[in-house]
């Protein structure tokens, strides 16, 4: 039982430190790990369930629950462009003050593949990039 406790001291430490570093562990390695810990908690809770320890098992279970919800939001918010002026807008994009709409989707395609998470870059870029482009065609 004492082994039971300690490990449930261990995770209730790591959701606190977790929670105070978030914004340097929204990276998707992290949700990964995240999303994997709360699957063993919960198969953890349910083995301690099947053994007799309800209440320990419920706890586990439970704190596999949060965290299998946590790991599922770990997107940065989009940015909203709607109160900058438009030349913030295509200074992002890199268009002129003339670009038709096909330059300004070639602009944003052109950007969006190289600064797209799964290219290497970050969501805050593309979420910048996706709302440069929605200010200019007014979407």
């Amino acid at each position: 039982m004492i082994y039971i406790l300690l490990g449930l001291g261990a995770f209730g430490l790591l959701v606190w430190v977790g929670r105070r570093a978030r914004p340097y562990l929204a990276r998707p390695e992290w949700r990964i790990a995240s999303g994997t810990m709360s699957a063993l908690a919960l198969v953890g809770g349910g083995f301690l369930a099947l053994r007799g320890q309800y209440l320990v098992g419920l706890g586990l279970a439970g704190a596999g629950l949060v965290m299998a919800v946590t790991a599922r939001r770990g997107d940065a918010p989009t940015p909203k462009l709607d109160n900058a002026d438009l030349a913030e807008a295509r200074e992002i994009l890199g268009v002129a003050a003339s670009a038709t709409r096909e330059e300004i989707q070639a602009a944003y395609g052109r950007l969006i593949r190289a600064v797209h998470p799964d290219a290497g870059g970050t969501s805050g870029l593309a979420a910048r990039l996706n709302a440069a482009r929605d200010r200019l065609l007014k979407k």
